[in-house]
């Protein structure tokens, strides 16, 4: 299957991006090493991650769409990253827990983020009136939306990505 590639065995291309996962976290995360076969996915998806995690949705809040999409698309690589993502940021367990869980936040404002990522991706992007105005009624903006269409479409080639690589 996918190998999990190291520094001297990967794609000159993935090599700069391994470095700097490696740097980041100690280590090569296995994700990263599965990636690496293709230096064009691995350096795209850092690259929109960054890019969205440079975006005017709160950090909470971007946390959200990644755990929705990574417990939807069943990614436990990602489950887990991010679970500790959060808990840096200082979520606390029952939100940790509901995402998990797929139930609903405690928290009004980030549960209209789940919910209108949910709806994004249900409706492929066509996004009813009622459903756009209920995220915008939480102090979201239009950008905001957006932004979440880009969380969306960076972490759903992360997942899929990792799903198929096997990565652990």
């Amino acid at each position: 299957m996918f190998t999990a590639h190291t520094l001297e065995t990967a794609p000159p291309g993935s090599r700069p991006a391994m470095e700097r996962a490696a740097a980041a976290f100690g280590r090569v995360p296995d994700a990263v090493a599965r990636l690496a076969e293709s230096p064009e996915l691995l350096n795209g998806f850092l690259e929109l991650s960054a890019v969205f995690e440079r975006s005017t949705l709160e950090p909470v809040a971007r946390e959200v769409v990644i755990m929705t999409i990574a417990v939807r698309n069943d990614c436990h690589v990602c489950v887990a990253m991010h679970t500790g993502k959060l808990r840096k940021l200082g979520a606390g367990t029952e939100l940790v827990a509901a995402l998990r869980e797929q139930r609903a936040l405690g928290d009004e404002r980030l549960e209209a983020v789940r919910q209108f990522t949910l709806a994004v991706l249900v409706t492929a992007g066509g996004v009813g009136d009622e459903e756009l105005k209920a995220f915008l009624a939480h102090g979201h903006t239009e950008r905001n939306a957006l932004e979440v269409v880009l969380g969306i479409g960076t972490y759903t080639m992360s997942t899929l990505a990792n799903r198929l690589t096997r990565a652990a």
